[in-house]
């Protein structure tokens, strides 16, 4: 083997310069490329074939061919300083920490909580990006359970017993969005009554239809529902065609003013919580660290602090 050669004092610059004349098939040329004097070149290998007690190539007037050591040695090369290339890499990240942090959440206005606390992340650590994924609940918790991202916000009810988590400082609250033509536009609220026997268009998240059954006092069986959505923007347009109305939380599709939309919020309210949630077992990565506990404090400064559960 040829590191047998008592090449303890072996360094990257030797072979650095190395790589450069056989890359560029001569000492000339390499000392052009490198910015030094072709003695100083000639030295430098001369002492680097001496260490290795080996010669590495053949000087010829114009260019030099690499012996069987020579090219063992050009191969090694390249390896070593790839991987001193990749320490280097990895160890600047312990500085500057990188990485993509992935998000799945439905549909909230608490979502900008969240929001705050990746453009805080992103100010301080610019190596840090996002990935977010808009869908219901289901969805959610799959791409979770599968590892195609590393938080998920989730509107209650949700069964949040194999994640650890913890709960948003807000809630959302449930309502009516109905076209402003609506007989009960004007309304301050939206009654059992004014639901039963009207056309509906309703999440597809069962849970939640779960928890409106329960503010109805009846089976959701009794309800008219046309059709159901997963991203209410898309809901908002079948209400304004006048497909139905959308039972949904406030403040995610504008509504009010020249939107053609109002939103009426159910009477007795119906509220729910939120929770960020992920894997059991901690937090993997630095940048998911990192925004973890930005989130922790941005949810503090909203008022009461995080309930976490793990």
């Amino acid at each position: 083997m040829l590191f047998c050669y008592g090449c303890d004092h072996m360094d990257l610059k030797s072979l650095r310069y190395f790589l450069a004349i056989a890359e560029e098939g001569s000492i000339s040329a390499a000392a052009e490329s490198l910015h030094l004097s072709q003695p100083n070149l000639s030295r430098q290998i001369s002492a680097l074939e001496r260490e290795l007690g080996v010669t590495l190539m053949v000087r010829g007037s114009r260019r030099v061919e690499l012996t069987e050591e020579g090219i063992l040695l050009r191969r090694r090369a390249e390896e070593i300083l790839a991987l001193a290339e990749t320490a280097k890499s990895e160890l600047a990240s312990d500085r500057d920490v990188s990485g993509t942090v992935s998000i799945g959440g439905g549909e909230t206005d608490a979502f900008r909580l969240v929001a705050r606390a990746m453009a805080a992340v992103r100010g301080r650590h610019p190596g840090i990006d996002f990935r977010v994924h808009s869908g219901n609940a289901d969805d959610v918790t799959d791409r979770l359970d599968h590892g195609l991202i590393d938080f998920g916000v989730l509107v209650e009810p949700v069964d949040k017993g194999r994640y650890d988590f913890i709960s948003f400082p807000v809630v959302d609250r449930w309502g009516l969005m109905v076209r402003d033509d609506d007989p009960i536009a004007d309304a301050p609220c939206a009654r059992p009554e004014d639901v039963l026997g009207r056309p509906l268009i309703v999440s597809q998240q069962s849970m939640a239809l779960n928890g409106i059954s329960g503010w109805l006092g009846s089976d959701v069986s009794k309800l008219d529902v046309r059709a159901t959505y997963n991203l209410l923007y898309n809901a908002s347009l079948m209400v304004s065609e006048g497909l139905g109305s959308a039972m949904c939380l406030e403040g995610i599709v504008g509504t009010g003013g020249d939107s053609g939309l109002r939103f009426l919020p159910l009477d007795p309210p119906l509220e729910v919580g939120l929770s960020l949630v992920w894997k059991k077992g901690g937090v993997q990565g630095k940048a998911q660290k990192i925004f973890l506990d930005e989130v922790k404090g941005v949810f503090a400064s909203v008022g009461r602090g995080p309930t976490e559960a793990v």
